[in-house]
């Protein structure tokens, strides 16, 4: 059954450290009914203090990280190194920090590969295909959002084909080339957990909970679930105010 929660947090440390036990608890839970767990991460300052909170969580060798599979919901195509890629910043934040096998982590081709954002994006949906037996899907995905409602690299007034993977060439934040779930991608995962902080984001925050024809992407997300909201004070400040 689809439902959505809103919970409030005092500030973005709260907000990490409430998704840290959401996350815990579900991958927990997950692996006592079911052999694998698929989980995509996300970026962006409080999703990847999310994934230190997760790190130095109490219960984390509960995990049996042999049986758990993360994914991104995005990333920038940059170079492999690149200290602007989601995949080194959650290396460095919680990968490096646990023993998983590299092949449990699904990283977004890099420019290393000399190929272009859309054929970068066409061949990683194909291996995303190809790890799953029928149609892939997440059983847990952390989300950002952005100021102007954006989610993964999915912008307000961009179109994208109907793929699992889209790419990204004009981002209106640098850099401008990105890979992404799509929103029918991202649409599949079984529970998904937004990590929101910050005043900058309270008018869109107000705008998606309190419009019911709000097109921005983040309002069009919806787990097959639960959609959770994690959102701190100055984010929510206008939606709980009224």
């Amino acid at each position: 059954m689809q439902s959505t929660e809103v919970h409030k947090a005092i500030n973005a440390a709260d907000v990490a450290d409430q998704a840290s036990h959401v996350f815990i608890d579900e991958v927990v839970e997950l692996q006592s009914k079911q052999d694998l767990v698929h989980v995509a991460l996300t970026g962006g300052t409080v999703g990847i203090l999310t994934l230190k909170h997760i790190a130095s969580h109490p219960r984390l060798n509960e995990i049996d990280f042999a049986r758990l599979h993360f994914w991104f919901g995005d990333e920038r195509y940059v170079a492999s190194d690149s200290p602007d890629r989601n995949a080194q910043q959650a290396r460095e934040a919680l990968l490096s920090h646990i023993k998983v096998n590299a092949l449990n982590i699904h990283e977004f081709p890099s420019t290393d590969t000399n190929l272009s954002v859309q054929e970068a994006a066409a061949a990683f949906e194909r291996e995303l295909v190809e790890w799953f037996d029928d149609s892939p899907k997440m059983d847990l995905m952390l989300l950002g959002m952005g100021p102007d409602g954006h989610v993964a690299s999915l912008f307000p007034g961009h179109s994208y084909p109907d793929t699992l993977i889209v790419s990204e060439s004009n981002s209106p934040k640098p850099p401008p080339e990105r890979l992404s779930m799509s929103m029918r991608m991202i649409n599949t995962s079984k529970r998904i957990v937004f990590v929101v902080s910050g005043l900058d984001k309270a008018e869109v925050i107000e705008q998606i909970h309190k419009t019911d024809d709000c097109e921005l992407p983040a309002a069009r997300v919806e787990a097959q679930g639960q959609t959770l909201w994690i959102i701190d004070e100055p984010a929510g400040a206008a939606f709980w105010s009224c």
